[in-house]
């Protein structure tokens, strides 16, 4: 771990870990906007690791990048981080100006891509984004749309379109957002060969699993010091050979999930990460049910109480898993994937190594 990460990692869960309130949480969920959260993470040039410093960001690594997201899935940290690192990291690489304040990415899906066009009137975008993360609360809204065949960065300004308000399970804002011929703040040359129409979903799948192996970790914490605690039976229940076979099953699930999602950041450092996110978000949907079904075992009723903090945690665990494609769904994507590639690909498809 390089001294910038550990940097980070040390910083990011200091501050979550002060800031990152019962009270806040609270208020996050019933509408009210973390302002001193926000302002702590702009302070610390937490909002734009993946934006060079050139551009005043931090010239971070994606590698960096996945311990700020870890410690926001940790702490449940009310906010569009993710999306608004996300968000800068677009607009940096596809050089346009990074705009202020939080940003939230729109995601087109199926067949009906978000396309934008030009015409005597300037650039305007249509399409629609469903459960769009914080697409109120954003400062501007970032796009990879489709230009005639070419993509672009789409930059929206706040309140763009016709904005539906939606909650997650978790209480988060997942906004339907209908663009009709909207006009757009921003548009930037064309992209790169390396970008698709999906982008904004895989590298959303990327920063997901991140946040998802850090709300294990801590559904896991929680579970371990409250196994630790309750008595039953004239001795605390963490002596009980059920209770120890369930959570070492979830440590090791967890780790696995830990180890997956930074596999999958060290290939994006390296380029065309598209595997090894489908992999880490598999994973980390599968451990996600997991590790929510196996803590409020432990906890029994309780944990399913609003006044336990466990349900800050699975409520995101079971809201996150779905988000940006399924553990389902990328599955078939690497079915997909090694039928096309052929039998004789699959072994050392299977075998090869990452370095």
């Amino acid at each position: 771990m390089s001294e910038l990460t550990e940097i980070l990692k040390e910083t990011v869960h200091r501050l979550f870990d002060n800031l990152v309130t019962r009270e806040l949480q609270e208020n996050a969920e019933a509408g009210k906007w973390p302002d001193s959260l926000w302002a702590a993470l702009a302070e610390n040039g937490l909002i734009h690791p993946l934006v060079s410093e050139e551009s005043d960001g931090v010239g971070a690594s994606f590698s960096d990048a996945y311990e700020i997201l870890f410690a926001a899935g940790y702490h449940a940290a009310p906010l569009p981080l993710p999306e608004t690192i996300l968000a800068s990291w677009l607009a940096g690489v596809s050089g346009i100006e990074i705009p202020d304040g939080p940003l939230t990415v729109l995601e087109g899906r199926g067949a009906a891509p978000i396309k934008i066009t030009q015409d005597t009137g300037g650039w305007s975008i249509t399409g629609t984004a469903p459960h769009t993360p914080w697409g109120k609360s954003a400062k501007h809204l970032i796009a990879v749309a489709d230009s005639g065949g070419e993509l672009r960065v789409a930059v929206l300004d706040e309140n763009s379109g016709h904005i539906t308000s939606d909650t997650n399970m978790a209480r988060e804002p997942r906004d339907f957002i209908c663009l009709d011929q909207t006009p757009v703040a921003t548009v930037s040359d064309p992209l790169g060969y390396e970008f698709t129409r999906d982008t904004v979903r895989l590298y959303g799948a990327l920063f997901r699993s991140a946040q998802i192996a850090g709300a294990v970790q801590r559904v896991l914490d929680i579970s371990v010091e409250y196994a630790l605690e309750r008595e039953a039976f004239g001795r605390t229940i963490s002596n009980f050979q059920a209770i120890q076979h369930q959570l070492a099953s979830l440590a090791a699930h967890a780790a696995q999930a830990t180890m997956a999602t930074e596999t999958a950041f060290r290939a994006a450092d390296r380029g065309d990460p598209r595997f090894e996110i489908a992999v880490a978000k598999i994973i980390t949907g599968q451990t996600a049910t997991q590790a929510a079904e196996t803590s409020h075992q432990v906890h029994a009723a309780i944990g399913f109480t609003y006044e336990h903090m466990l349900n800050f945690s699975t409520r995101r665990l079971w809201s996150w898993r779905a988000e940006y494609g399924s553990d389902s769904q990328w599955a078939e994507e690497l079915g997909r994937r090694a039928a096309g590639r052929g039998a004789d690909m699959l072994w050392s498809d299977l075998t090869e190594q990452q370095t």
